[in-house]
């Protein structure tokens, strides 16, 4: 790495798809500020930020630290959320704790708070991205209202920041990943490999999407794809990239439905 690489801000890198993104970007040539609440795992070859983004004094500080240490920000991934245990799970909403409403602050608010701190840092470059990882749930049923909001806020603010950002050089887009075969999810299969090595072939490694958004970061047709919601599978096709071993993990619009676009109407 060098003193021109170029700089990202992943949330929420600490495990899960955010660990797998900031390591990917990481092993690309990024210099990355990971964050998150814990920092037992820490992302490869990343700046490991310790801090809770509930806290938005923390974020500012952050975006200053970046700034003082190295002077540009090209990359922000929104990515931090609050995950209940209780998520998954058969029963109806009112049934669940409501601290599943938590991912409407650390999820959504957070996203706003840190956008809102990465943007003159991101203008002031010639070129910048900020990406929120989203899901199909912004769409269809999936986890229940607390969570299909979340993604559907996210896939929305993407779209109206991109109005803001127009003209500007900077982009805003949300992606929608895949199952993702986290650490968590391959202990549930093990001492079968059989079973593993099948439901593989429907999802996707963490670090899977930080390559997706390497390779969105210098599509040169980057400015075209702003305010969209993209599926993460589909945008890999387009830039020929697969997962470990060589595998192209599926898109599930037919399944799971497809990103509304953005509407061309702008109130003033």
């Amino acid at each position: 790495m060098t003193d021109s690489a170029p700089v990202a801000v992943v949330t929420g890198a600490s495990r899960g798809a955010g660990h797998g993104i900031a390591t990917a970007l990481a092993a690309k040539g990024w210099k990355v500020y990971g964050t998150g609440r814990t920092i037992a795992d820490a992302p490869a070859g990343g700046v490991v930020v310790q801090m809770d983004h509930g806290d938005d004094d923390v974020v500012s500080r952050l975006f200053e630290r970046v700034k003082q240490e190295s002077g540009r920000l090209d990359l922000l991934v929104n990515n931090a959320a609050v995950i209940s245990d209780d998520l998954v799970g058969p029963e109806r909403f009112w049934e669940k704790p409501p601290g599943l409403a938590d991912v409407l602050n650390v999820g959504l608010r957070s996203s706003y708070i840190a956008a809102w701190h990465a943007a003159p840092l991101l203008l002031a470059g010639d070129r910048g991205l900020i990406v929120f990882t989203s899901s199909p749930g912004s769409v269809c049923y999936m986890h229940g209202p607390a969570y299909g909001a979340q993604k559907a806020g996210v896939d929305k603010m993407v779209a109206d920041m991109a109005v803001d950002f127009r003209d500007t050089g900077v982009s805003t887009v949300s992606i929608w990943m895949g199952i993702l075969l986290t650490d968590k999810l391959r202990s549930a299969f093990r001492g079968q490999p059989e079973a593993l090595a099948r439901f593989a072939e429907q999802a996707e490694t963490p670090e899977f999407t930080g390559h997706v958004i390497d390779g969105l970061y210098n599509d040169p047709a980057l400015s075209e794809l702003s305010g969209h919601t993209v599926i993460g599978a589909e945008l890999a096709q387009r830039y020929g990239i697969t997962d470990e071993g060589e595998r192209r993990p599926p898109s599930h619009r037919e399944m799971l439905g497809a990103p509304r676009p953005p509407s061309s109407v702008i109130v003033r």
